[in-house]
């Protein structure tokens, strides 16, 4: 069982133009994730299952609804009995522990505006999103390196009141400890308890130029996801979702728990500190029953580089990628080794999935996908013209509508960026694509790394795809670097896979792989070989920082 009905009008649709043409999320005067999702199946469906947890050292825990509803009345007492009120700013940083699931619910039902943060955070990142944000309270796990950045940057956070971590560390409250002995019944007067226009949740997001941006979404937020859990990933009621991000991210949101819990689901979560082992992974999709499986496409590529067969795939009906455009020769490995297609999806930290191969649609391959419906998106120029004819190359924007579900509602504390966004009819995204006679999409690059040479734009991410088909290469960034004479020509700085050493001869050949697979004037003129390529923290490659280091050359 599940509350779909609840919030749409259909759950059931014959192919992608009956979707797009008839679905519809119902319209709601109020919503609160935490009463309306996790209380009202706990009274409904106490036993359901809502999580399953476990880590690296064998550790395990399965929470129904009930328990979680329990759990996070008890947290929600123990932060209202310290003061802390509707409209505080709340900030994690707990990795894939399972106490998130428990703070982020109390803080929904509480009207405390949460603030999702990975724990690679460092001091000075600590520093700025509490004072930024005026962030009273902090939750993180009990890692020594975390533990000394959060006290390095304590000091200089002027509003932080209480630190929270999951067991004993000096200065530390003990997160069990405080809220052990707290009520289960949370009686709170419909007065304190948050409006649905209010700041539910804050992403600050990694971004690859300048600082952090503020992502505002309110209380109608997770029912967007319906979009990308029930009709994208295609999870299955009373089944086992296993998204592999962190509580840090956004992807989090889109893949751990408002979409899942919403389509009646069941959330994985596997808790590892430190580097990712992929072989650790595998085993546990047959262990635990894993219907749907979403990874980003650094995950699958280290997943092809396995023997796939050793494992058991049985359980999994669904599996799905975002982060970054999937390249086609992977799509088609995965395939090969477990029958399984991978079904791509594309949006950002301030939407719900925006483009996506939906369950109702055919898997094209290095396509992005079909429009989400409750989107009205349009391809548009720089001067904010829809772009028509096939294959012209668009911004992605959203036209925005009254009653507009998974979409932020603004840039905290920055009017200006707000009105940049939002004030024009349309939510510019930044992203360049180009649409085929079937209404697929293809992703192009972003709009800041287009590159102009010889009066062609050429996009970072064909060509990247060309290189990543080549066995020589493990990971690559395009890059355009100035010329005289072209304006731009295309650069690939290039990471090797073991066993290749950079040679002219391999230049040559990954020139001439380039020339063959897509058209031969977006081949890379200059190739660099590096060991390693500038990331964010939640690594996206920063290919301005490469440019950066081109103009000093």
């Amino acid at each position: 069982m599940n509350l779909l009905h609840k919030y749409l009008n259909r759950t059931d649709f014959k192919d992608y133009r009956d979707f797009a043409d008839n679905v519809k999320l119902n319209h709601v005067d109020q919503f609160n994730f935490g009463y309306d999702v996790v209380d009202e199946y706990a009274r409904i469906a106490p036993e359901k299952r809502a999580l399953v947890w476990c880590d690296k050292h064998g550790e395990e825990r399965i929470f129904t609804f009930a328990d979680i509803s329990k759990e996070s009345n008890k947290i929600a007492n123990m932060l209202r009995a310290k003061g802390l009120k509707k409209g505080d700013f709340v900030m994690t940083m707990l990795n894939r522990r399972y106490e998130y699931y428990l703070v982020c619910v109390a803080c929904c039902k509480l009207g405390l505006t949460l603030i999702p943060a990975t724990y690679l955070l460092t001091e000075k990142d600590i520093e700025y999103r509490c004072n930024n944000a005026e962030v009273k309270a902090l939750f993180c796990i009990n890692e020594d390196e975390v533990i000394e950045y959060v006290n390095r940057a304590t000091p200089y956070c002027t509003t932080l009141l209480y630190r929270f971590t999951v067991g004993t560390r000096d200065g530390f409250l003990d997160l069990h400890a405080e809220y052990e002995g707290c009520s289960d019944v949370l009686d709170l007067p419909l007065s304190e308890r948050p409006a649905l226009g209010d700041t539910m949740l804050v992403y600050f997001t990694s971004g690859t130029t300048g600082y952090p941006k503020m992502v505002a979404h309110d209380f109608k937020y997770p029912l967007g996801h319906i979009m990308t859990a029930y009709f994208w990933q295609a999870v299955v009621d009373d089944g086992l979702h296993f998204t592999s991000a962190e509580s840090g991210w956004a992807k989090f949101s889109w893949g751990k728990i408002y979409g899942q819990w919403l389509s009646g689901s069941a959330v994985f979560c596997y808790d590892y500190y430190g580097r990712f082992t992929p072989t650790d992974l595998l085993p546990l999709i047959g262990k635990y029953g894993i219907t749907s499986f979403c990874a980003p496409p650094t995950i699958y590529r280290f997943l092809i580089r396995e023997d796939l067969s050793k494992y058991d795939f049985s359980s999994l009906v669904s599996c799905t990628t975002a982060g970054e455009p999937l390249n086609a020769e992977v799509s088609r490995q995965f395939y090969k080794a477990t029958g399984l297609t991978i079904r791509e999806g594309f949006g950002q930290t301030e939407s719900a999935v925006i483009l996506a191969t939906f369950r109702y649609c055919k898997a094209v391959p290095g396509s992005t996908g079909l429009p989400c419906p409750i989107y009205d998106l349009v391809l548009l120029d720089d001067n904010d013209e829809v772009v028509t004819g096939t294959d012209s190359v668009g911004e992605i924007c959203i036209r925005l509508s009254n009653d507009q579900f998974g979409l932020l509602h603004g840039y905290h504390k920055d009017p200006e960026r707000t009105q940049n966004a939002l004030g024009t009819g349309y939510y510019h995204t930044g992203d360049l694509a180009t649409k085929d006679s079937e209404g697929y999409f293809w992703f192009v690059g972003r709009k800041d790394d287009i590159i102009k040479s010889s009066g062609y734009r050429i996009g970072p991410f064909e060509v990247e795809s060309a290189l990543q088909e080549h066995p020589a290469v493990l990971e690559c960034a395009i890059t355009g670097v100035p010329d005289p004479l072209r304006g731009q020509i295309v650069k690939a700085t290039i990471i090797l896979n073991k066993g290749y050493e950079p040679s002219d001869e391999l230049v040559k050949e990954l020139q001439n792989h380039v020339k063959h697979a897509t058209a031969p004037y977006k081949y890379p003129r200059v190739i660099e070989f590096v060991k390693e390529l500038p990331k964010t923290i939640s690594g996206k490659i920063k290919r301005t920082d490469i440019r950066k280091q081109d103009k000093k050359a």
